[in-house]
């Protein structure tokens, strides 16, 4: 009824065609923007879950690389492989990687490099001492007298020894009131009984087999016999003690030289050439030195890029981006991957003793580093209250001399 109206006006409808053309391309620009918004939104929301998902899957990722190249660096000591000459090899190979790096990554710092002095040198060698060569001989001795799940049990001990050298170092008072030392007592506590359960209950196997086959000469190798498990517990608690005690050396350090990895580079170094003195004081066979096995050059290859360069380097990305605490959470994840491959590929190498007592300590070791987070915590609410009080005083003081 409305065309047989306008039929005879061809400029009204040319008009009323332009308007429907107007409104229907304003609908195409409205249809258009919500849109690109939808698929904004839905970009911005797939960002933010793989900033999340990321960084979880490689922090797993290099647990499971660790426990791997753990239980090879087993196998290749248990079957002949001098663990002093393997430490020389793989830091040494880790330094020819690090030094051009460290100075290609400073580069842009050049103008501001803080100076060289005899003191920084002290710290760098203290660093390569303790931090390399006294903690990777005493760790890669007791794995020869253990099995990688004794070496992640141990390693969970590292936050108790942390929290016992500040209490000694007087980085941090003992306030039992404070609900963060509370949980950190705490943790410490359930930390050593589980220590205890790991190093001295044996219990019975988790995965009897019919036959037990001879340590020597396997492709793979995850435990040694019970007898030296107090002695190898032993000396990985030694080796991480020493690895606490250069964590406080190379925190000071990065204060007075903040240039992460040059520090990692001269440390390590010295310690290649602190570690390479001992390897010729300890193993004075120089067949000692040759590789006889193209699986063990693979190892130090391996090793070295993980170990000594690719690790190193992702721990502090993520703790850049996720904070101080994200990589520690990760670190029983060595547990699991530990007891994964000793029940699927291990038959007679893993007694229930040595999981609960590991689980004991992943208990603690959690329990620590929540009140760590408690406790800073607490820190930045006393630091947030005292500011306010300074900004109020000042304002009563005011108010004061106009009365």
């Amino acid at each position: 009824m409305l065309w047989a109206q306008f039929a005879g006006c061809p400029n009204t409808v040319l008009t009323l065609s332009g308007l429907g053309n107007r409104s229907t391309n304003k609908r195409m620009s409205i249809d258009d923007n919500l849109v690109d918004g939808i698929y904004t939104t839905i970009g911005m929301e797939a960002k933010t879950k793989m900033s999340e998902v990321l960084p979880f899957i490689i922090m797993v990722i290099m647990e499971g690389w660790t426990i791997g190249l753990t239980i090879f660096a087993k196998t290749a000591i248990t079957n002949g492989m001098s663990p002093f000459v393997f430490i020389v090899y793989t830091n040494a190979l880790a330094t020819i990687i690090l030094f051009p790096c460290s100075f290609l990554s400073h580069q842009e710092d050049r103008k501001e490099r803080p100076t060289f002095t005899f003191s920084l040198f002290m710290r760098f060698l203290f660093l390569g001492f303790i931090g390399i060569s006294v903690t990777q001989s005493f760790l890669f001795l007791g794995l020869s007298y253990s099995s990688p799940i004794l070496v992640c049990a141990m390693g969970h001990l590292i936050p108790t020894f942390n929290f016992l050298l500040s209490l000694v170092l007087r980085k941090t008072q003992l306030n039992l009131r404070s609900l963060g030392i509370q949980v950190q007592v705490i943790g410490i506590l359930v930390s050593i009984i589980g220590a205890v359960v790991t190093e001295f209950y044996k219990g019975p196997l988790i995965r009897p087999s019919s036959h037990h086959l001879t340590q020597t000469k396997q492709f793979l190798v995850f435990s040694s016999t019970p007898e030296f498990w107090i002695l190898g517990g032993a000396l990985l608690a030694t080796a991480f003690f020493s690895l606490s005690v250069s964590h406080f050396i190379q925190k000071e350090t990065l204060e007075q030289y903040p240039e992460p990895m040059k520090v990692v580079s001269y440390s390590s170094l010295i310690g290649t050439i602190l570690s390479a003195v001992v390897s010729c004081i300890v193993d004075r066979d120089i067949n000692a030195w040759k590789i006889k096995r193209n699986k063990d050059l693979i190892l130090i290859v391996l090793t070295a890029l993980v170990g000594g360069v690719i690790r190193p380097n992702t721990q502090v990305w993520l703790t850049r981006i996720k904070g101080p605490f994200y990589v520690s959470l990760f670190k029983p994840f060595g547990i699991a991957f530990a007891t994964t491959f000793a029940v699927c590929f291990f038959s007679n190498s893993l007694h229930y003793g040595s999981v609960i007592g590991t689980t004991v300590i992943g208990m603690g070791y959690y329990t620590v580093m929540y009140g760590q987070v408690k406790g800073n915590e607490e820190e930045k609410s006393c630091d947030d209250s005292s500011d306010s009080l300074d900004k109020k005083i000042p304002l009563l003081q005011e108010k004061m001399e106009e009365v």
